[in-house]
């Protein structure tokens, strides 16, 4: 393991699905702060491609491949981790699929909800059993659900149930680690990037860079930072 690398310094932070629009920025911004970022794709093509584009910039990047819905690839992705750096500081918990506005509760396909569960809700607790043995070995962990609006109860409406249930889950998630993490340091919190002009959200949101900016804010809080919370530019959102 290169010690140089893992100096207590400098933060090591993992995001999933990071080859493209919100991930892929997170990985920009958090490098930008002088942390190494770990930016892991399904997609291993695409990944290297986002890496090698970031990286050209001077930023500490590197690529790991990292499939949320397989267990095996969950279990390299760690064993690399914990061999190159013996720690997790910060896991980004972005991976997700399908804005299913095409849909309604009443006639949904079900097989897509599913599917839907599986990455959204099922890959971010996959990962984050992984790795929490490993913050809680350092005492230290920063661990952020890109979560959306669409997962509020508070605000829930009709349409994009694959989607919107998923997102409900995922907050879900984020209370039940925050209760159980308590006193540890390790801060586990939601976030609601709003409408965000990405591949997923189509054109007419805001820029990533407005959108990463609270997922920045849940990284990198100090000790006495809130954790179990939903926020929205750094704005409780009703659950």
């Amino acid at each position: 393991m290169d010690t140089s690398r893992t100096a207590k310094s400098k933060k090591i932070a993992l995001v999933t699905g990071a080859n493209r629009g919100i991930g892929f920025e997170t990985c920009k911004q958090l490098s930008e702060l002088g942390l190494t970022v770990i930016l892991t794709s399904r997609d291993p093509s695409k990944g290297k491609i986002a890496t090698r584009i970031l990286a050209a910039k001077g930023l500490d990047i590197v690529f790991y491949q990292l499939d949320v819905t397989d267990k095996n690839s969950i279990i390299n992705a760690y064993s690399q981790v914990e061999q190159e750096y013996g720690r997790l500081d910060i896991l980004i918990n972005n991976a997700a699929i399908l804005f299913d506005e095409d849909q309604s509760t009443v006639n949904a396909d079900l097989d897509l909800v599913n599917n839907a569960l599986t990455t959204n809700l099922f890959g971010p607790w996959s990962v984050c059993q992984a790795f929490i043995p490993l913050m809680k070995k350092n005492q230290y962990g920063r661990i952020v659900n890109v979560s959306s609006g669409a997962g509020s109860l508070y605000y829930m409406e009709g349409g994009t149930p694959a989607y919107g249930i998923s997102k409900v889950a995922l907050n879900a998630l984020t209370r039940k680690l925050a209760s159980e993490l308590k006193g540890v340091n390790i801060l586990v919190n939601s976030i609601d990037p709003g409408w965000v002009e990405t591949d997923m959200g189509g054109r007419g949101g805001r820029s990533v860079v407005e959108g990463c900016k609270g997922i920045i804010w849940a990284a990198t809080l100090p000790d006495n930072g809130p954790s179990g919370g939903f926020y929205h530019d750094q704005k409780p959102v009703p659950w």
